[in-house]
């Protein structure tokens, strides 16, 4: 039988370093497939960088490294900034993704925060998503006809107690028929694009924006982002926003030959886009219509769609696939950083709600892209 002597916990720091960071990260790590896939994708977008950036003056941090950093802090719901740049500085993995080495110096937390116009103005966060978006449409992953829409409250950088009433004579009403509602007499000091607003009845009204997207019925993957102002019309009017940036712009057949136009695809959602406005918009994009409809009382007489898109299969199976969306949700306020949203004004949420989306894809497509 043999004993264990004790170890010495004192040893001499060492001057060289023999492994390199590359093979100080596991070969079967997740980060190696995301990064893998941002890289290709960043390439494409290496010609659009150039413009951003002067000719002449001292060099600046390269993008790349940038929007890596902001994924790492997206993909591990990293609070804070500073809370990213203390990982950056002791944490190799991180060091390795972003593509520093192990003496770079690490760059202060207020850069991103000098950066981020620009990257804003760019449209990053969108084209980003959009490249994402074709490596997964090469490995056939994508659902090119069936499609569910929703959207979320995002809590905004801002307090109940910072709203001030404006004053009357420069409000003007945005309610039903002109009337004056809360976000028309109240504005916030902090972020005065925020809006008080709820979704349910029950809860209290937050300042807030919403986040919307659309994905595809597949595999659940967001094709299309945005954030806008807090509003009871704003998901519907992002929807039909959304249709078009995809490709489903209206068309107007000839009369009475709108049975002889063949649907281009499916949309699922909600009650709350049960609305005769907006179901008559979707038909006029070849889109059918599968909306979840009022079983009974009064808001029953709401119910627009037709006997053939109520009955059909997919109106059953689009409302089952409806669940993929909430899980995007359910993503990104666990898990990332979606709960409340850090930065002030309607552009600078909207560019970030866009940069989750792409997060979101590319921890779906991690697990995604092998099986096939």
């Amino acid at each position: 039988m043999y004993a264990d002597m004790r170890g010495d916990a004192l040893h001499q720091g060492s001057m060289y370093s023999y492994i390199s960071l590359e093979e100080r990260i596991p070969q079967d790590h997740r980060l190696r497939s995301i990064r893998k896939m941002v890289n290709q994708a960043l390439e494409q977008l290496s010609s659009e960088f150039d413009p951003m950036y002067s000719q002449r003056g001292r060099p600046s941090i390269p993008p790349e490294h940038l929007i890596r950093a902001l994924l790492l802090q997206l993909l591990y719901g990293l609070r804070s900034e500073a809370q990213l740049m203390e990982q950056i500085r002791y944490n190799l993995l991180f060091r390795w993704f972003v593509g520093l080495e192990m003496d770079d110096e690490v760059w202060d937390a207020t850069v991103l925060t000098k950066n981020r116009d620009r990257l804003l103005k760019g449209n990053v966060a969108q084209r980003l998503l959009q490249e994402v978006l074709e490596q997964a449409r090469a490995h056939g992953l994508l659902s090119e006809e069936h499609f569910t829409v929703d959207g979320t409250l995002l809590e905004a950088w801002a307090n109940r107690r910072s709203f001030q009433e404006k004053d009357p004579k420069t409000v003007v009403g945005t309610g039903w028929g002109g009337s004056k509602l809360l976000r028309d007499t109240h504005q916030s000091t902090t972020d005065p694009e925020s809006r008080l607003y709820k979704k349910s009845t029950a809860g209290e009204a937050e300042p807030s924006y919403l986040g919307h997207v659309v994905i595809e019925n597949r595999h659940g993957l967001v094709v299309a982002a945005c954030a806008t102002q807090s509003s009871t019309t704003a998901e519907r009017e992002a929807a039909l926003k959304m249709l078009e940036e995809l490709g489903f712009e209206k068309t107007e057949p000839q009369p009475n030959s709108l049975a002889e136009v063949a649907p281009r695809a499916t949309l699922g959602a909600d009650k709350l886009y049960q609305d005769p406005s907006f179901v008559r918009e979707l038909r006029k994009r070849r889109v059918v219509p599968h909306i979840a409809e009022y079983e009974s009382g009064k808001n029953q007489c709401k119910n627009s769609l037709q006997p053939a898109e109520r009955e059909s299969v997919g109106f059953k199976i689009s409302q089952r696939k409806r669940k993929l969306v909430e899980m995007v949700f359910g993503w990104g306020k666990l898990s990332s950083i979606m709960r409340q949203m850090k930065l002030k004004g309607r552009d600078k949420v909207d560019w970030l709600f866009r940069l989750l989306a792409t997060a979101n894809n590319l921890v779906r497509l991690v697990q995604l892209i092998p099986a096939q």
